[in-house]
């Protein structure tokens, strides 16, 4: 691919234009004016990233919140949102390996729909993200407070907030100063957490059917009726969100026709088989009320009946871990996504200023770790994570559209290296289900989503109205 692709052009109310990045795409690297993205990832690599920022709620939070709105149900509240993220995994396959740019699923959106929808998403990303990572430092909180109790410390749900606050503060502080260490630590915690994982759900699946310890008392499967598990795989849906991510390094992927695709499906396989196997041995061990009654940290509970006072130190540890690595890397996310929206004149440009001592967009961290401190004080779990979820499946589904839009114009510029197969009908699939799973959400996260939608349209007709972005690369 060369550089003679059409640059984005308008400007916007101050004055400014986009910055483009005209890329040459090689075997080897993925070449820019001022960069050199090395081909590094295989496979391995991109698999970890998905993995990696998926795996902390769906298994630490989330058990005790769903049980008690599904019962054991819950489990196929899980696979509905795995099913989901698949059918929107294929079609951002084949758009990162066309246009392997920073920006993700805004960068589709904007480039395949236009300036309107990308600012929409862009915006609405950033703040579903600051929803995102707030709900999980508050995670993080819970389970730092039932450390401290299993360390014969207690200090009572009271600090649960301050430790969140404190924390979100530190990670906004380590993204500051640099990733690369943040990034060797995130790899080593998820290779520790599936290792966890891997013994205490083995352990707990053969418990749960009897094959070891003694036999469950069978509970009705779907208690709440039908209804509930629509509902409850929309809150569960922010458990999904980080398969998304493994696009955003796609210059750096080798063989992304092969791997990219591979990478993003395959970490939504792994952790939806991990978040159902979860629910099923929670449900086995308590009942859906019980989880309930036990909260963000019923888990902690369930390591100990079927592990003792092992299992609970073990899970306690790994919801730890979990937390904070969700948190940090969605820190991280929350600024690229900044980043790269002010880069196309939708934000000031001074928003993607880089900090010449770090390297690291200093302005766009601040713009993201202020709201997070705000929203993570609120403590309102449910609400944080289905706010966070609406924004995200509204992306999902516009990434589903921007396919058939650029499948339908075709233009000289696109050139997949992968295609989706079953086109038309996977993406207008995954366009349907993502748009259908916000219906099923609660009526005070419906109104937050569109509150924040129609402020970001608003922003676009007075800062940006002048931008063209479509088919802009």
């Amino acid at each position: 691919m060369g550089t003679d692709r059409p640059s984005a052009t308008g400007t916007n109310i101050e004055g400014e234009t986009p910055q483009t990045e005209p890329a040459i795409d090689t075997d080897e690297a993925t070449l820019t004016d001022d960069a050199e993205l090395e081909r590094t990832l295989g496979l391995t690599g991109g698999l970890a990233i998905g993995i990696g920022t998926m795996i902390g709620a769906g298994i630490f939070v989330f058990p005790g919140l769903a049980a008690g709105r599904a019962g054991p149900a819950a489990a196929a509240s899980f696979a509905i949102g795995a099913v989901v993220a698949l059918l929107v995994a294929l079609p951002a396959s084949e758009l990162a390996t066309a246009m392997p740019k920073s920006g993700g699923g805004y960068y589709f959106i904007s480039r395949g729909l236009g300036t309107l929808a990308g600012a929409v998403v862009g915006l609405s990303l950033w703040f579903g993200l600051v929803f995102a990572t707030a709900f999980y430092l508050v995670g993080f909180g819970y389970y730092a407070v039932d450390t401290l109790a299993e360390l014969g410390i207690a200090v009572g749900e009271g600090l649960v907030i301050p430790i969140a606050v404190l924390f979100g503060a530190g990670f906004t502080v380590l993204n500051v100063t640099g990733t690369e260490n943040a990034a060797k630590l995130q790899n080593g915690i998820v290779a520790l957490l599936l290792s966890i994982l891997v013994a205490f759900l083995g352990y707990g699946g053969l418990d749960a059917v009897g094959l070891v310890g003694d036999q469950a008392a069978p509970e009705q499967f779907a208690p709440f009726g039908a209804m509930p598990v629509f509902t409850t795989a929309a809150l569960v849906f922010t458990s999904y969100l980080g398969f998304a991510q493994v696009a955003t390094v796609a210059g750096e992927i080798k063989d992304p026709g092969r791997n990219l695709p591979l990478a993003m499906v395959g970490s939504v396989v792994i952790v939806g088989v991990l978040y159902v196997v979860t629910i099923f041995v929670a449900t086995s061990a308590f009942g859906g009320e019980r989880l309930a009654e036990l909260g963000e940290t019923a888990m902690v509970e369930v390591g100990r009946h079927y592990l003792g006072t092992a299992g609970a130190v073990a899970i306690v540890f790994g919801g730890l871990l979990a937390t904070m690595s969700s948190a940090n890397a969605s820190v991280l996310s929350t600024s690229r996504s900044i980043y790269a929206v002010s880069r196309d004149a939708l934000l000031p440009q001074r928003a993607s200023r880089i900090n010449l001592r770090y390297g690291t967009p200093h302005v766009a961290l601040g713009m993201a770790g202020g709201p997070i401190l705000v929203l993570t004080a609120t403590g309102r779990v449910e609400l944080l994570a289905e706010v966070a979820s609406f924004l995200h499946l509204l992306m999902y589904g516009l990434i589903c559209v921007a396919l058939i839009a650029l499948r339908r114009d075709e233009p000289e510029w696109y050139d997949p290296d992968f295609r989706v197969p079953g086109y038309p009908l996977v993406p207008a699939l995954g366009a349907i289900c993502s748009f259908a799973l916000i219906l099923f959400m609660q009526p005070t996260s419906q109104l937050v989503g569109v509150a924040i939608m129609l402020v970001t349209a608003g922003w676009y007709l007075y800062y940006a109205r002048d931008v063209d972005l479509k088919g802009k690369l």
